[in-house]
């Protein structure tokens, strides 16, 4: 009879993290390598990876995945269980060079609903991404943006 193996553990926490005043971080979260802004919220069992920054007041909420090398603007919403990705397996598979990843930035007063996902593009202040909206392409017109592929609904 063979023993089951023991696998290898690793902690979830918030790890070489710059704050600002005023942050709260409602655990269990993993964070590494990351900004915050002043006055960010963030919510449980979110992931923020490293090279990334989310801007003063920004509320980020519960099993949100922020992938590298993200930008968040200012007074933004980011809702329940979005899902950020700029790798965009362009090769069929998971690219290991970090630096041929797409970049992602969203501007101030950004609201982005519960099961969006944000490719690698960026959007403009103001605008509003409906809830389970998948955004493949950028948006530089402040509008409400919703479907899959998100389209532009109405101006703002």
């Amino acid at each position: 009879m063979t023993m089951p193996e023991t696998p290898t553990r690793r902690s979830v926490g918030v790890k070489n993290v710059t704050v600002g005043r005023d942050v709260v971080i409602y655990e269990p979260a993993n964070l590494y390598g990351c900004e915050l802004g002043d006055g960010v919220f963030i919510g449980p069992f979110v992931e923020i990876q490293s090279h990334t920054r989310i801007g003063r007041g920004t509320r980020v909420q519960s099993h949100t995945f922020i992938c590298e090398s993200v930008t968040i603007g200012e007074r933004c919403f980011i809702g329940h269980g979005v899902m950020f990705a700029n790798d965009m397996f362009r090769e069929g598979k998971p690219n290991p060079d970090r630096e041929s990843w797409g970049k992602i930035v969203i501007g101030d007063e950004v609201s982005i609903g519960s099961g969006a996902t944000i490719l690698a593009v960026s959007v403009c202040g103001g605008a509003v991404i409906g809830a389970g909206s998948v955004v493949t392409k950028s948006i530089s017109e402040k509008g409400v943006y919703a479907g899959n592929p998100a389209r532009l609904l109405r101006r703002l």
